[in-house]
């Protein structure tokens, strides 16, 4: 049967089944083909070594409360006895003795915890290392404490008296995860601080590179959308990299010969118009990274068979492959869902950062192995934290709400040192204040449930990340345009360029 050369396009598009133009269609018409202006901005400060950031994002809320924990019972009413007053009954409190022990200098060296879902396991399916806590003793490990959304500083009295802007829709799932993944809280956003670095950073950083900067293993997110930015978006392990851009429907018969040869002579026609010429290079990346991914060395270290081991699995490779694929630059997105624990927390939450610890560890030690553990940082976000008051009684009952102020990890040998960062809540420290209806909660009255406000702005987290990365002073408003708003841009916790 005849088929006229839009019919044939059209199937023969749909057949490419490229995740790189497929799942990312929605900015083709905006990927402004049309029109790209890069800064130029050259700074002394920004390294030009291969450097790569992975977000991982812990949907759902991971509570931060059982995350880290006071360790030490003394006076600081930020102690282990605070914390457990407000969360035994419930069931919902971890006994002291099995916390993993953690010196934080910042804290004048008290010993805090971190949940034992983040230290060794006992052996048995997916347990494949010692989990992220070793790395603590090792300075590759560091928390960056009390973060969440804001538009300005906020103190508890300016919260509850509206005299600053909140972000907006506070404690609502879809408008938190889009204000860390957009990085701003004042109004709604459809672009990511990932996709907008990468519209600055593409150009100078990769200038050939045949992937996109930012690749998800988690399909399409606002973290990684820019105006210029498109996306590359693949399946993860145990897909092998040789078929997540392999076109489908070409299994090397005549027909299917005679169809891509026609297909490759359709794509240098009609160059003049910029859609088409766009449309045909997005392909001609895809088929020269497919060329590329075709052959690939596997990762060295075990990696947990679970949902984010595979994703950091795939990161990996990808990762491995970066000469051949001519990119300095990469940023990466993965995600673990789950975390909303309204109830069954104790065993939920444990099982989620068993898997977290076992991949993150697996991912930082094939960095070792691939000599970059300094040049790539893991980093975690969330859509919030949950409650320090804990909701229903039980331990297969147990949970907590939404709340707001949360604990984030960075791993990776560009650490400036294992500690906390971060800006001072009201008792002088990073960590907040563990007394609901007290100088750090947002909440008031009898019904105070304990949700901290942010000392630290996504914003600020997230510019010292990009500042590491390679992005210039001069762009960071840019890519976070109320930055101007914080005082502090660099909390320290990223080694300077060297």
């Amino acid at each position: 049967m005849k088929q006229d050369r839009r019919e044939f396009l059209i199937k023969t598009g749909c057949t490419l089944g490229m995740t790189a133009l497929a799942t990312q269609m929605r900015h083709f018409g905006l990927m402004s083909a049309l029109a790209q202006k890069v800064s130029d901005d050259k700074e002394s400060a920004v390294p030009n070594d291969y450097r790569a950031l992975v977000c991982i994002f812990m949907s759902g809320g991971n509570d931060g409360n059982n995350t880290v924990i006071p360790n030490h019972n003394d006076g600081n009413i930020s102690n282990y006895t605070a914390y457990s007053n407000a969360r035994l009954a419930s069931g919902l409190a971890i006994d002291q003795a099995a916390l993993l022990s953690i010196p934080v200098p910042r804290m004048s060296n008290l010993n805090y915890g971190l949940h034992p879902g983040l230290g060794p396991q006992p052996a048995g399916a997916n347990i494949v290392n010692n989990g992220v806590h070793e790395l603590w003793s090792q300075g590759k490990l560091a928390a960056v404490t009390n973060v969440g959304t804001l538009v300005a500083p906020m103190t508890r009295t300016q919260y509850q008296q509206n005299t600053v802007q909140k972000p907006f829709q506070l404690f609502s799932h879809s408008d938190q995860v889009s204000q860390y993944q957009g990085g701003r809280s004042d109004i709604e956003t459809y672009t990511g601080w990932g996709g907008r670095m990468s519209d600055l950073r593409t150009s100078p950083d990769n200038p050939s590179g045949l992937i996109p900067m930012i690749t998800s293993i988690s399909g399409a997110q606002l973290f990684t959308a820019g105006q210029t930015t498109l996306p590359l978006a693949i399946a993860a392990a145990p897909t092998g990299l040789n078929q997540v851009l392999n076109p489908a429907g070409y299994n090397g018969n005549a027909a299917s010969n005679a169809r891509l040869l026609a297909f490759n002579q359709l794509r240098s026609q009609d160059l003049n118009s910029q859609i088409v010429a766009a449309a045909s290079h997005v392909t001609d990346q895809a088929i020269a990274a497919n060329t590329v991914f075709a052959t690939f060395q596997d990762v060295t270290v075990p990696f947990p068979n679970t949902s984010l081991g595979n994703q950091l699995k795939q990161v990996a490779r990808v990762i491995k492959k970066r000469t051949d694929l001519t990119v300095n630059r990469q940023v990466f997105f993965v995600q673990l869902g789950g975390f909303d624990t309204h109830n069954g927390q104790v065993n939920g939450q444990s099982g989620l950062l068993i898997q977290l610890s076992q991949a993150m560890r697996a991912f930082y030690e094939e960095m070792v192995v691939q000599n970059l553990a300094d040049k790539v940082t893991q980093f975690t976000m969330a859509d919030f934290s949950r409650t320090f008051s804990p909701a229903g009684v039980g331990a297969g009952v147990v949970g907590t709400d939404h709340a707001w102020a949360n604990h984030h990890f960075v791993v990776g040998g560009g650490l400036t040192a294992a500690d906390f960062y971060g800006v001072n809540t009201t008792n002088g420290t990073p960590f907040p204040t563990l007394t609901m209806n007290g100088p750090d909660d947002a909440d008031s009255g009898t019904g105070a449930r304990g949700r901290w406000i942010p000392t630290t702005s996504v914003e600020q987290y997230a510019a010292t990340l990009a500042r590491w990365y390679g992005l210039p002073d001069a762009n960071l408003a840019t890519v976070f345009p109320k930055i101007g708003n914080f005082t502090n841009t660099n909390l320290g916790f990223m080694q300077p360029p060297a």
